[in-house]
Formats: C-alpha cells, structure tokens, sequence
C-alpha cells in the first residue's frame, strides 16, 4: 500500500511542476511553439536517466523511492500526451516544419537528455 501513497505523493508533485513551469515557460517565450512542453520533457528525459542510473547503481535506498520519483514525479512531471497533442494542433493548423521540429528536437534532445543524465549520475561518487 505504501508504494501506491509514494507514487501518489510524487504524482502531485510532479503535475504541480509541470503546470507551473509550463505556464511561466509559455508566459516568457509565447506559444508560437511548445516550449514549455519541450523543456518540461526534455529535462524530465535527462531526470530519469539520472535518478534511476543513481537509483540502481550508486543508492542503497528503499524500493520506495522508485516509485516517489521516477514513477510519480516524473511520470506526472513529463508531458508525452500534451507533446502529442500539441503536435497534432500544430498540424491541423498548417505549421507542418513547427510540427516536424517539435518531434525531430523533442526526441533526438530527449534521447541525448537521457543519455547525457545516465552519464552523470555515474559520475556521482
């Protein structure tokens, strides 16, 4: 039962975050593209990569923080539904290379996001 309040407890969190971030993001730089869900991902990309490279390689923590942070922070924190949808609205609205670009940086960035944190959290003593 534990496990479920700490991927509950992380959830809130993390869908807190992503609102607030991606309202002051989109406040500051606009919504001519998605920046807000492009920084949220690609920072929750470079997150996961650190937090469960150090999860399972370098803590000897309980169980329990897999699911506070990678499975309930960043899996609320994270916008892959919103990513998509704004996709598709962009497309609708006829702004295929804004589209193209949203997916192309979202997942090559995203993937050397990941990469770049498992990297660092190995570097962690």
């Amino acid at each position: 039962m534990l496990k479920y309040l700490m991927v509950g407890i992380g959830g809130f969190i993390g869908a807190l975050a992503r609102f607030w971030l991606g309202s002051y993001i989109g406040g500051k730089m606009g919504t001519s593209f998605p920046y807000g869900t492009f920084v949220i991902n690609i920072s929750g990309s470079f997150l996961i990569g650190f937090i469960l490279t150090v999860l399972t390689t370098k803590a000897h923590l309980s169980p329990n923080w897999r699911y506070l942070i990678p499975v309930g922070f960043i899996g609320a924190y994270t916008t892959f539904s919103t990513f998509e949808f704004e996709t598709l609205h962009t497309i609708q609205d006829g702004q295929f290379l804004i589209a193209s670009l949203n997916v192309v940086l979202s997942v090559t960035i995203g993937f050397i996001a990941v990469w770049v944190g498992a990297l660092a959290a190995r570097s962690v003593p």
